[in-house]
């Protein structure tokens, strides 16, 4: 009886893991669809919006963003962070305070009426604490994400850049060439590159386009090519030339970047095989042994 209850452990784990990777594992429809939907710029937002469902949900997290407490000073940094995250619109602010306040209430409910745990006013609250702040913590991560994906396509974009400049083309022109080029390869970054010409043909300077799309984008690669950009327009000194300098620079940052990335595997490598693997091999060898020892040493006790 006792040799049969590491091996029901083993059958129990097993299902276990197996009805985790069934329940987590998404859909092949949903999958392909998502990756359409990232390839040609079709978000799920934009989808979900056109539905009625969709539309239902925004009007009543605007009603709730309308009624919200706002503060002026995290107002200017939730607008910074919305517009990193690609959503420009002018209710976007006004929904994410509505989205604060569902997720804060909703934590709250769950929480004071018992759904999961037992009812507690402190747990109640510590649940609409963590709701107010998942919110925040979602927004930063879908702008990180896009920084990523913007940092990603740049050096694409420099090396067209180049190319379109030496070719003759003048800086507007040569920026509106790479935004039309690359809109199926790098769609988040062309975006910004659009609008870039939508404000030059609107009346704004070059340096002040270029240093708004730093302050959109938020990318530190971004930053630098701008100041670039800049000076080279101030001082007058070749564009083509100073392109190419800064497009090896940032190949170089990004290769760095690969490489930091590389040395961290193995020290992140070390949570998952002290809390996942460690702790399978020691059952499977201290295990067998353990058991005949208490077979063992059992009867000797029990005299």
């Amino acid at each position: 009886m006792t040799l049969l209850l590491p091996l029901l452990a083993f059958v129990f784990a097993s299902l276990l893991v197996a009805a985790a990777a069934m329940v987590l594992k998404p859909r092949s429809a949903a999958s392909i669809e998502q990756r359409l939907g990232e390839v040609l710029d079709n978000a799920v937002e934009h989808r979900v919006e056109s539905s009625n469902v969709g539309r239902t949900a925004l009007e009543t997290f605007k009603r709730l963003g309308s009624f919200a407490p706002r503060s002026v000073s995290e107002m200017g940094k939730l607008q910074q962070r919305l517009i990193q995250a690609g959503y420009r619109g002018q209710e976007a602010l006004v929904v994410f305070f509505g989205v604060r306040v569902f997720v804060t209430l909703a934590m709250f409910a769950i929480a004071a009426f018992g759904i999961i745990a037992e009812p507690s006013l402190f747990l109640a609250m510590a649940a609409g604490g963590v709701g107010y702040v998942l919110p925040g913590m979602a927004l930063a991560r879908l702008a990180k994400k896009r920084q990523h994906k913007i940092r990603l396509g740049l050096p694409d974009a420099l090396d067209l850049l180049v190319v379109s400049v030496e070719a003759g083309l003048g800086l507007d022109q040569a920026i509106q060439r790479v935004g039309n080029e690359l809109e199926f390869a790098h769609p988040e970054l062309c975006g910004e590159l659009r609008l870039i010409n939508l404000e030059l043909r609107a009346g704004k300077a070059r340096s002040e386009a270029l240093q708004n799309l730093a302050e959109r984008t938020g990318v530190d690669d971004i930053a630098s090519l701008v100041a670039m950009l800049v000076q080279t327009d101030k001082f007058g000194t070749s564009v083509a030339q100073s392109l190419r300098v800064h497009s090896e620079t940032v190949r170089t940052k990004r290769r760095q970047r690969a490489e930091e990335a590389a040395a961290k595997t193995g020290v992140k490598m070390v949570f998952p095989l002290v809390f996942c693997i460690f702790p399978a091999i020691w059952v499977v060898t201290i295990g067998p042994a353990a058991i005949k020892f208490m077979e063992v040493i059992g009867p000797l006790t029990n005299k």
